[in-house]
């Protein structure tokens, strides 16, 4: 009752004495303090918006520009070449606004404008450079002359420190391919794959779609590319992820490892707790768009509004589709640990916990030694099930009383953090430690992973699916000064029954790293099998340059 209590800012009853009035001066705290911070997380929004509609100029090079123009006029030079003077003309005339006063008021009026026309001739530029893609194609260690010089354009127009969505206006749009050179290249890809009767099958599909079917698509992506800065993300997000019936573990979600040889601290609620602070503080500095964007080379800019829904997001199922809900703010952690859920709240008194408050809540999580409540251990696997019957379950057993409260609190977490019974990482002596690991991270007991996920022609299965975790590309530390902080990347599942989803990282000169994953339903597939064999590939790659340069004539 007392916490009930202490909820309420203040209340009153009508007694026959009169009105009681009580006020809960912690309760009014809470909410002046609430009231500021969300204030000045308004307020830095605001600021970095303008920051980054200006972008590259800044605040500071509007006054030089003002000073200049000011500076020439007082020289007797119009830079303006007379509209400095018909913009004084147009001024209302007053008693507040002296002659005087109206030549301040006109030649900041012009500066402004001067100033805002540079900005747009610069973004204009930008997107002109960063249309530029030749630098994909350079050899390794081998640079052309036009890259060297578009480098040093993209690094004398991005001098300014960029904010994280100071490039967005200035990427160039997703050119919509010509269908023939779509078509040729789907050809060439497939050819490998099928005999020679299935490819010729499969060219007059290709040739019957091309000339039916393709050219009304199209014209709708055409239309649709000009108001949009991408024409496909909607659709692909809609139809190839949300529009999926099939379960999220393994088929839609991921994981990544930590570091490969360095481990922060062996106290599990320590280093929880940091990492959850760590990454509090990043979704604060996203949030208002401190951070900088992703850059390859350092110098390329990656699209940003992919990092929007990072937290704050769940997927909420349907029996046709899925939706996405995206919270603006998220002020509390979901947990599990041995079957039973927890809600951790992250700030106090409008402040984020320090570590080591965090730390001493995830250890008295750990220590607790209260079993699960009927049924609570493996709620989560309906997650992990056909995306239909978790939608029917939770419609009719989480819409309504403690469930639904219960339900609510899981979803609308920043994110949802697993505390393991089993301890996982890299130690040689200890084979098949990082496969133990990988299972774990991709999807564990299948009931203590909440799935939140934000792998004729079409209908091909790709039995090799293949990526790579970008790590040195992005320029984020240096590894040669840092080599123990090398990640191991991660992984995925594979897209086709019989197939295998394959991740590879390339960390520095001297380490790859594989993931290689498959399903035990398929007789065919065999990840231990196929990692011996791009290891044995590698070693055999590596062996061709540690050879002696042939004879000469041989």
């Amino acid at each position: 009752m007392a916490e009930a209590h202490q909820a309420v800012a203040f209340q009153f009853t009508v007694t026959p004495e009169g009105l009681d009035f009580h006020l809960s001066r912690e309760a009014v705290r809470q909410l002046y303090l609430a009231a500021v911070h969300s204030w000045k997380k308004r307020l830095v929004r605001a600021k970095n918006s303008f920051l980054t509609g200006v972008y590259p100029a800044s605040p500071s090079s509007w006054m030089v520009v003002v000073m200049a123009t000011a500076g020439s006029c007082y020289c007797q030079v119009d830079p303006s070449l007379g509209l400095i003077a018909r913009i004084q003309h147009w001024l209302p005339h007053s008693e507040a606004l002296t002659p005087q006063a109206q030549t301040v008021v006109s030649t900041v009026l012009f500066s402004t404008g001067a100033w805002l026309a540079a900005v747009l001739l610069f973004r204009r530029v930008l997107r002109l450079l960063l249309s530029y893609h030749g630098w994909m194609f350079e050899p390794h260690g081998h640079m052309s002359r036009s890259t060297r010089l578009w480098i040093a354009l993209m690094k004398i127009m991005s001098i300014r420190k960029p904010l994280l969505y100071s490039f967005q206006s200035s990427l160039p749009k997703l050119p919509v391919p010509p269908v023939k050179a779509t078509i040729a290249r789907y050809l060439e890809s497939v050819r490998p794959l099928l005999d020679d009767d299935k490819y010729a099958e499969m060219a007059a599909l290709a040739k019957e779609f091309q000339e039916k079917t393709a050219p009304r698509l199209q014209r709708y992506l055409r239309l649709k590319s000009w108001w949009t800065t991408n024409y496909v993300s909607d659709w692909w997000e809609e139809y190839i992820y949300l529009r999926g019936r099939s379960p999220l573990m393994v088929n839609s979600n991921y994981y990544a490892m930590d570091f490969l040889y360095v481990t922060p601290s062996p106290v599990q609620a320590a280093r929880a707790a940091n990492v959850v602070h760590a990454l509090i503080l990043y979704r604060r500095r996203l949030d208002r768009g401190e951070i900088p964007p992703m850059m390859a080379l350092g110098v390329v800019p990656m699209c940003s509004y992919q990092s929007e829904r990072m937290f704050n997001t769940t997927r909420i199922p349907g029996k046709e589709t899925d939706t996405l809900l995206h919270l603006a703010d998220s002020k509390h952690l979901a947990v599990y640990h041995k079957g039973r859920y927890y809600k951790v709240w992250l700030y106090y008194g409008g402040q984020l916990l320090p570590p080591a408050d965090l730390e001493m809540q995830f250890q008295r999580i750990l220590d607790d030694p209260s079993p699960p409540q009927p049924g609570e251990e493996r709620l989560a696997a309906l997650t992990a099930g056909e995306r239909m019957p978790w939608a029917e379950a939770r419609a009719r057993f989480f819409s309504r009383g403690p469930n639904k409260v219960a339900l609510d609190a899981i979803e609308r977490a920043a994110f949802f953090l697993t505390l393991d019974e089993d301890e996982h990482g890299q130690e040689p002596a200890r084979p098949g430690c990082m496969d133990a690991y990988a299972k774990s991270l991709l999807h564990g007991r299948c009931y203590d992973r909440m799935q939140r996920a934000v792998p004729q022609v079409l209908a091909e299965p790709w039995r090799l699916s293949t990526s790579q975790t970008p790590q040195q590309q992005l320029k984020m530390f240096d590894l040669n000064k840092f080599p123990d902080h090398v990640s191991s990347g991660g992984g995925f599942g594979p897209v086709a029954d019989d197939g295998y989803g394959v991740s590879y990282i390339i960390a520095g000169e001297n380490l790859i790293t594989f993931h290689v994953s498959s399903k035990f339903s398929s007789p065919e597939t065999d990840s231990q099998r196929f990692g011996r064999n791009i290891r044995q590939a590698m070693l055999d790659i590596a062996g061709l340059f540690d050879k002696p340069p042939p004879a000469a004539g041989k």
